[in-house]
Parts: structure tokens; sequence; C-alpha cells
């Protein structure tokens, strides 16, 4: 079932808040404000429910964000190098909002995009006109993204696009999860990615081109925390490879909550992730838990394609032509572990 509300009003337009729930009472919220994830509460072992990404009850949180909390990132997921790229023999130079780079479509980014919206049974549909030229980025694109919740738990988005001119897409969504449904770092949480192999990038997270074992960064039911200390870094931000490298739909990663019981599955089209363990995280606004969140209260898993590809050429490509679909998905599912 999907039911809808006024969540205020911004650039002109009205923000609105979607609740699609399940026959298990379980929900997902989101808003066409960025076409952001709000929340999703699930139950834990015991039966109780919990939101287990982190948002903001009221719009101003969005309007103040600069985390991209939640949000749908376009045109370009992640970082592309010196912020230009060469498509077709063409230089094109976008903003350079990151160290001297584009990250996540600089401030034309999708995140900060009120999306037109359609409801067709069980499914929301939120939709957006890209504009030739938008951010720097060549054609006028379509997207739509699709969004079901199942009664399995399952969050489904689908994204598809086309253009009418030679472009580069890359889309994502940026929620940041804690499956212990209340306030607190998730450093206690497991994780297991399903990627033996991750690009080697620079001090600002630039690849290099070179695709190099994960070594110690390999999760297998790892601790999070652990890692980090077992790793001696501070925070993790590394693009996974998945080991199957197939265009179908794959398991990427497990996330478990043991204290809770919570589990999350992530399945995708994608041929690999990122995780970023929020250590930049910060909010000016309250989010669910009644205070601004901080480093490390939530992760990011985000299925999306290589870093940087159209400077690389030996990357799977991110090219996409006039006549082409730019067609795929990501699947968040949410299950329960006994002790």
């Amino acid at each position: 079932m999907i039911t809808f509300r006024s969540f205020g009003a911004s650039q002109e337009r009205e923000l609105v808040l979607f609740k699609l729930t399940n026959k298990n009472g379980c929900y997902a919220e989101l808003t066409n404000y960025g076409a952001a994830i709000v929340s999703i509460v699930v139950h834990d072992r015991c039966g109780k429910p919990g939101n287990v990404v982190l948002g903001f009850n009221q719009p101003q949180g969005y309007l103040d964000d600069t985390c991209y909390i939640g949000s749908t990132i376009g045109r370009f997921a992640n970082r592309i190098a010196n912020a230009r790229f060469i498509l077709d023999g063409k230089q094109y130079r976008l903003e350079a909002n990151d160290n001297g780079n584009s990250n996540h479509g600089g401030s034309s980014g999708f995140n900060f995009r009120i999306f037109d919206y359609e409801i067709a049974g069980e499914s929301l549909i939120f939709k957006l006109t890209s504009i030739d030229g938008d951010g720097g980025f060549p054609g006028k694109l379509d997207l739509q993204m699709v969004y079901e919740w199942t009664d399995s738990d399952q969050l489904k988005i689908t994204y598809l696009a086309g253009t009418d001119k030679p472009t580069v897409a890359n889309f994502t969504n940026h929620a940041y999860f804690n499956l212990s449904g209340k306030a607190g770092s998730m450093i206690d949480h497991h994780l297991t990615i399903n990627g033996d192999m991750i690009l080697e990038a620079d001090k600002s997270y630039i690849p290099t081109g070179q695709v190099i074992s994960a070594g110690l960064k390999r999760f297998c039911d790892d601790v999070i925390g652990k890692k980090m200390h077992e790793c001696g870094i501070k925070g993790f931000n590394d693009y996974y490879i998945l080991n199957d490298g197939g265009a179908g739909l794959k398991q990427a990663a497990i996330l478990v909550h043991p204290a809770s019981g919570r589990v999350m599955n992530i399945y995708t089209t994608y041929p690999g992730l990122m995780f970023y363990t929020g250590d930049y995280l910060e909010s000016v606004y309250p989010g669910h838990w009644g205070k601004p969140y901080r480093s490390f209260d939530g992760l990011c898993l985000e299925c999306q394609l290589y870093p940087d590809a159209p400077n690389h050429p030996h990357f799977p490509s991110a090219r996409l032509y006039p006549g082409e679909a730019y067609h795929h998905q990501i699947i968040y599912e949410f299950t329960i572990r006994d002790k």
C-alpha cells in the first residue's frame, strides 16, 4: 500500500512524503526531494520495529544536508578526476567541488532536485529530466526510478534512463545504514562484501587505474571497527569490484547487526560498490533520533559503476548513447538472524 502527504515546499514546489507499507507492517518512506529514502522500518528478532536508515522527519533536514543522506546521486555518482572527461574526442568540463575533482554531480546533483512522481499499483516512480549541459554533462537525459517495497521486506530500486546525445551516466542511492534501529555508531556491525579486488586510489579517492587485491580490506563477516583497527585506518572509502562480474543480478554484500538480529542483503546489477564508513558525516538538523548525525552513525554501501570511469578506457563503460537504455537495479533485503 502506498500513501502520501505533504512534506513542505521548496523551489516553489510541493515536497511529498510517500509511505510504502507491506503486509508485515514494515514500511519504507521516500520523498520527491532528491528522490531520497527517508526511513526503512523493519523488525528485530524480538518483533520490535526500528528505523535502519539515517534521515530526517522534517524537510529542512534535507534542505540543509551536505552529506547526501538517503539521496539519489547523479548525473555521475562518485568522482571524476580533474572535473573533466573526453567523450568521442570532445572534452567536457564539470564543476570542481571536491579537491579539484567533480563529485556526485556538484551543485547540479540530483540530490538537490525535486522529482516528478507517479504511483502505478504498488510501484512509486520518480521522474526527472536533466537538460543538455546540466552540470557540464552533454545530452538531455530522462531518468526514471522505480521503487517497490515487497512483502519480503525488499526495497527494490530500478534505474531507467535515456539520452538524446552521447553522454556518461552513473546513478546510485546514498543511504546511510545503521541496523541497530537506534542512535549510535555502526562500527559493531558485521560486513561481508562479495569482492576480493578493489580500485587503487590516491588520497583524494581518485582511481589510479589499477585494480588490486583488497588484502586486509577484504570483508567476510568481519566487525567493521575491528577491521578499521587491523588496517590502521580511520575509515573506509573504497570501491569493491564484485567477484561475479556479469551483468545480471547478484549478491553484493551482507550487513549484520548481531545484537538486534537484523540482516541486510544487497543485490545489484552493477559491477561493484563503494563502501563508506561515514567518516565525514554530519548534519545541522536533528535526525530520526533527535540529534544531529555525526561520524560513523551510519555506513554507505553504494552500488554503482566504477568511479572516474570516463577517464579510464579499460574500466567498464559508463557511456550512454541515443537509442540505448540505462537499466540497473539495487535491492535491499531485510531479514532476521537468530543468535
